[in-house]
């Protein structure tokens, strides 16, 4: 039987720097931790930003960038955004009072999600943030609360079965409700991560802000939410497993995956959306902004967390089959990818790395379930693993490490170190 390919991780220099040698820091951290941890890096989360913000200085296109923070929860990343003046997309109360707790201004919030709470609503209104609505009956109790700031959400054409937004001829009669209110644009949630769908959804939403003018409402900003790629993986590494994805544990197949090789991601992405022309024309988004003077709003939330983070676990048993089965002292609970019904697949990084014969080897976790599988697909390490040697899973801060978590069978929700640049480390200050 042929060997899996191979699919490692592109690695940041701050993650290399804890994987070499003995890892000391990392083995002490799981002997103190006593179970599976999360590492942060605050350095790269900032460095993520300001990319983002430099694209917007370098095209001239006003703009603001809000981190979305359902791509994880962690503290230090919103006290970052304090640190640095920008913006958190929230969809709870929760989490619109942790962004105000570690520092956000209100009036430096968004709000989204579809039917939001009425506590939610009542918030964010004395708060100033600006609230993104998602249908007619949601404009009717934001306008029962005076002062209110929104941004109407358009339901993409393309596609008409979102749930999300709303339709042309209802936003005609959010329109007219709109007259007294603070209408300051219109947004969207488009799923994928094509550039040129977003291209045309910006042109779309500047030409709802005209409609918006010529109706004397003021609308001076469009929102296209996140869904900036982040490229895991080389090319040719991708395109050999794409070229045979079979290699799983128990036969187990997938319908899909996240795109973990982008070559446009992050930044560069919303570069190359500005640069993009819509259907039609001859000017560039980024010049279509300007010319408008309309406000670009962005909410990414996995592209700002790229090599911002890893998750550790400490290896409980090794068994021998056709192939290895590796179990460690967390769950898959811990990988949220499984929440998507798919699967991570950037391979781990075992330390230490034991010398040959090579061992293919599928991972699982700690629970009595046959589906608790961090990595059904059969991964290659260099050599026979250990009871007590480390995997670590690279590049995790982007949504795998709090969309599913539980502390299932009574185990600890794995806790976060945030590791900085000078090697200092502390626990991220929990959220609550």
């Amino acid at each position: 039987m042929a060997l899996s390919p191979r699919l490692p991780a592109k690695l940041s220099e701050p993650a290399r720097a804890l994987l070499k040698g003995e890892a000391g820091l990392l083995r002490e951290l799981a002997y103190g931790l006593r179970g599976p941890y999360h590492v942060l890096f605050p350095d790269a989360f900032a460095a993520n930003l300001t990319s983002f913000l430099d694209v917007l200085d370098e095209t001239g296109v006003p703009g603001r960038v809000h981190y979305a923070k359902k791509a994880n929860k962690a503290a230090c990343w919103i006290e970052t955004c304090a640190d640095l003046g920008v913006g958190v997309d929230v969809a709870s109360a929760q989490e619109l009072r942790d962004a105000l707790g570690h520092g956000v201004r209100g009036t430096r919030i968004v709000v989204t999600g579809p039917a939001k709470a009425d506590d939610l609503l009542r918030l964010a209104v004395r708060q100033g943030c600006l609230i993104t609505v998602d249908a007619l009956d949601e404009l009717e109790r934001v306008a029962e609360l005076d002062g209110a700031r929104i941004m109407l959400r358009v339901t993409p054409p393309d596609q008409p079965h979102s749930r999300f937004g709303m339709t042309e001829q209802e936003l005609e009669r959010a329109l007219a409700r709109c007259g007294p209110l603070r209408l300051e644009g219109f947004g969207c949630h488009l799923s994928g991560y094509a550039v040129q769908p977003r291209a045309e959804m910006a042109a779309l939403l500047l030409r709802w802000c005209e409609r918006a003018r010529a109706r004397g409402i003021a609308a001076g900003g469009v929102g296209i939410g996140g869904g900036f790629a982040v490229d895991y993986l080389a090319a040719g590494d991708w395109r050999e497993f794409t070229d045979d994805p079979s290699h799983f544990h128990a036969g187990r197949r997938f319908d899909g995956f996240y795109p973990y090789h982008s070559p446009v991601a992050g930044a560069a992405a919303l570069r190359a959306v500005l640069a993009a022309t819509p259907s039609g024309g001859s000017a560039d988004v980024a010049a279509l902004l300007r010319d408008a003077g309309v406000t670009l709003i962005l909410e990414p939330g996995r592209a700002l967390l790229d090599q911002a983070g890893f998750t550790v676990f400490r290896i409980q048993g090794v068994k021998d089959r056709d192939y290895g089965i590796v179990t460690v002292d967390g769950t898959s609970l811990s990988l949220s990818e499984q929440w998507f019904g798919s699967e991570f697949l950037p391979e781990p990084i075992p330390v230490p790395a034991r010398e040959g014969p090579a061992f293919e080897t599928c991972v699982g976790g700690a629970s009595c379930l046959e589906s608790d599988m961090l990595t059904w697909r059969r991964i290659v390490l260099p050599g026979r693993p250990r009871r007590g040697d480390l995997l670590v899973y690279p590049n995790t801060a982007g949504y795998q490490m709090d969309s599913n978590e539980s502390p299932f069978h009574g185990l600890p929700l794995p806790p976060k170190v945030v590791v900085n640049a000078d090697g200092s480390w502390r626990l991220d200050r929990p959220p609550n």
